[in-house]
């Protein structure tokens, strides 16, 4: 689990305060099966979406099909019908925002006609839908304006002008019933204290708390909420940088055994047949000089494809080997384990391999390789062990747990890691790599109890690949040339690479995605490719099924393996020169980035295709352009930031729970989510226990709450 700092008695808070104790039962109820609301302070930090105006209108014509949304217009029209097919009456309601018009859809209602009447504004809330090419809303929620304020009068500007907060809202809670919620919260709230220090606050021109969480939600013109979200967003980076360096300096404040290379690390030394790069070399001495610490590694290691993370983290393996030691390595998928485990017992070489005695360990082990593993990891006969989330299980012990090495970070929560740290019978230093280059914001945010080393070099002899957008948009006819283009790469004895974001076809689907079943039996069926072996690879093969193919595929007795993204990582084949993603604009960019790495890692040009069928001026299609623009993973990761959705940043690397970002941008708040850390770093080291900053340390425990309490949910 998480480490716990030793804060003062804990002062129950008024954001602690159960909804159901202030809204009642049905309410609270709604709130928390619909949106997950279930404190006073869940609500309040469930800010508006964005603010609407009394007398303004939204762009009907923007609204997207199948998307719920809440729009302020004007009824245009009214009119009941009967029902052809049946009993019953259909009444419908026009409403416009000047130019375009959306159709208001209820069945045998016709008392609505009593509400909404033509001229009259509201607030109106539904899923949009398609009835013979007309947007339309079935039964929505709505809330009318007071017909008897005139939007002309200048008397009633204020009224028309005050922002009315639109909230995320559900199917079964409107945003409106939210606001009302929020009305009842606000009315009864006892005083809140700042978990922001009144020097930083004030220095920075920021509202108090409680003032920023009445304008955010109540605001009486649109500069209020504008200087609430101001403040509330700078609490936010405050309260996270602190939570996050706190963890850091309580990891350093445990005692870990230091690790100092031997015999065994010279001797691996010594027979290297290559010369590391200087940033290998440069990371290596960090690492090494962290491993020699009484206290914790904690480490995040960021490279490109192919850059010699492994080979990085191996030499530390032997370090914490010669020192008695164990290290358990935790991989993403059962491929990469064993392709893992088959790489480090090559690379340590015959004599070495059988001293450390690396060893696998994964959920589809047969029963009595799994008890051999087993027998390793507790009696410390296995130096290495390798694995998947199998190493977490409560039954897998270690004799000596040296180091954590997770590879592939972004598949693995924290949880994940620290479930694998408790394993030690002292605190084990860890490391984690990662192939998806993380722009320093994100990794303030999200690994900021981490250390951050990076390697941007790549070894000598890796030849660049060549990346092209097959645009079948414009050009449908070019997928015939990238079967042709591929078959000229077999011609010349190398191997390909066929990716497809699906396994089988499915029916419910408008437009067909490329799946490995259908292009597999396409692919054998097609005379540019006669003679060639083609093999499937996914997700829901059996373990050996998976392995054997792999190895098939390492071995040249594969010419083409069609494979799901199970590939995307840590697969290594020097002979594989092509590799062709299919509907690539499925992928995101460090995915797509990624499955490139898979090609020209043996001195053979690569080359990459993203086949796709995504318009020329869309977001997917401009994913897919930045990834063939570049090979430069860092400035691919500033660029994906740069066209995410807002709240589609971190993605799975979050810690879960609702600590999750709420206001806070990574891709746009750089600057002060810097300047947080530097006060928050500040305030720790002048006061560690925050004996003078009782509101923070109360702060950071709920935030540590909801972590621990997202982590026992999972388990």
């Amino acid at each position: 689990m998480v480490c716990r700092p030793s804060y003062p008695q804990r002062v129950t808070s008024p954001l602690d305060t159960k909804l159901s104790a202030v809204l009642g039962g049905r309410t609270a109820s709604a709130l928390q099966k619909g949106l997950g609301l279930a404190t006073v302070g869940d609500l309040l930090s469930h800010y508006p979406r964005r603010y609407a105006k009394r007398g303004e209108l939204t762009a009907l014509n923007e609204l997207e099909l199948d998307t719920n949304v809440t729009i302020v217009a004007e009824v245009l029209t009214v009119a009941s019908r009967s029902m052809k097919a049946k009993r019953g009456s259909i009444f419908e309601a026009k409403i416009t925002d000047g130019s375009g018009i959306l159709t208001l859809t209820f069945f045998n209602q016709a008392w609505r006609d009593k509400e909404l009447r033509p001229g009259v504004r509201g607030i109106f809330a539904g899923k949009v839908g398609d009835y013979k090419g007309l947007r339309q809303l079935a039964h929505p929620d709505y809330q009318l304006f007071d017909d008897e304020v005139s939007l002309t009068d200048p008397s009633a500007r204020k009224w028309v002008d005050q922002p009315i907060a639109i909230y995320p809202a559900t199917s079964t809670v409107a945003s409106w019933q939210i606001a009302q919620s929020l009305e009842v919260v606000l009315d009864t709230l006892a005083p809140l204290e700042d978990p922001v220090p009144t020097d930083v606050r004030t220095d920075r021109g920021l509202l108090t708390f409680a003032r920023a969480i009445e304008l955010v939600h109540r605001p009486a013109k649109d500069a209020d909420w504008g200087a609430a979200r101001k403040a509330l967003r700078f609490q936010e980076a405050f309260v996270l940088q602190a939570a996050l360096l706190q963890q850091r300096a309580l990891l350093r404040a445990t005692a870990a055994t230091p690790r100092l290379p031997g015999k065994l690390a010279a001797e691996f030394e010594a027979g290297m047949p290559f010369t590391l790069t200087g940033d290998q070399t440069l990371v290596g001495q960090e690492i090494a000089a962290d491993l020699a610490k009484p206290e914790p590694m904690n480490r995040l290691l960021q490279g490109e494809v192919g850059s010699g993370k492994t080979l990085v983290a191996l030499r530390a393996m032997l370090a914490v080997a010669d020192s008695g030691g164990q290290s358990a390595l935790l991989a993403p998928t059962e491929v990469l384990a064993g392709q893992h485990l088959r790489s480090i017992v090559a690379t340590l070489g015959p004599d070495l391999a059988a001293r450390i005695r690396p060893t696998l360990l994964t959920g589809q082990l047969p029963v009595a390789e799994r008890k051999k593993a087993l027998l390793g990891a507790v009696s410390g006969s296995s130096g290495i062990v390798v694995g998947t989330h199998a190493l977490l299980s409560d039954n897998v012990e270690f004799f000596d747990l040296g180091l954590v090495v997770v590879d592939e970070q972004h598949r693995f929560g924290v949880e994940q890691r620290e479930a694998l740290r408790q394993k030690g019978k002292q605190p084990p230093h860890v490391l984690v790599l990662t192939a998806t280059p993380i722009p320093r914001t994100v990794a303030m945010t999200v690994f900021g109890d981490l250390d951050i080393s990076t390697i941007a070099e790549l070894p000598a002899g890796r030849v660049p690949i060549e990346s092209f957008v097959v645009a079948l948009a414009e050009h449908p006819g070019w997928i015939s040339r990238v079967w042709e283009r591929m078959a000229e790469e077999l011609a010349q004895g190398r191997q390909a690479f066929v990716v497809c974001p699906a396994i089988d076809p499915r029916e419910d689907e408008d437009v067909l995605t490329a799946n490995v079943t259908e292009i597999a039996e396409s692919l054998a069926a097609n005379p540019v490719l006669a003679g060639r072996r083609i093999a499937s690879l996914h997700g829901r093969m059996s373990s050996d099924a998976k392995d054997s193919t792999m190895r098939a595929f390492a071995a040249g007795e594969i010419d083409v393996l069609v494979a799901t993204t199970v590939i995307e990582v840590g697969v290594d084949v020097a002979n594989a020169s092509t590799m062709v993603v299919l509907d690539a604009d499925r992928f995101g960019v460090s995915q797509l980035h990624q499955l490139r790495g898979r090609v020209g890692r043996g001195g053979v040009p690569g080359l990459c295709l993203f086949v796709t069928r995504a318009e020329v001026d869309s977001i997917a299609r401009a994913r897919v352009d930045a990834v063939a623009s570049t090979l430069d993973g860092f400035e691919l990761a500033q660029r994906d930031l740069e066209l995410r959705q807002e709240g589609d940043v971190l993605g799975s690397i979050q810690s879960g729970g609702r600590s999750s970002l709420r206001l806070l941008r990574v891709a746009k708040d750089g600057d002060l989510i810097l300047d947080a850390r530097e006060l928050a770093a500040e305030v720790l080291a002048e006061d560690p226990t925050l004996a003078a900053h009782p509101a923070l340390a109360e702060a950071l425990a709920r935030r540590l709450d909801e972590v621990e309490a997202a982590f026992l949910s999972k388990n």
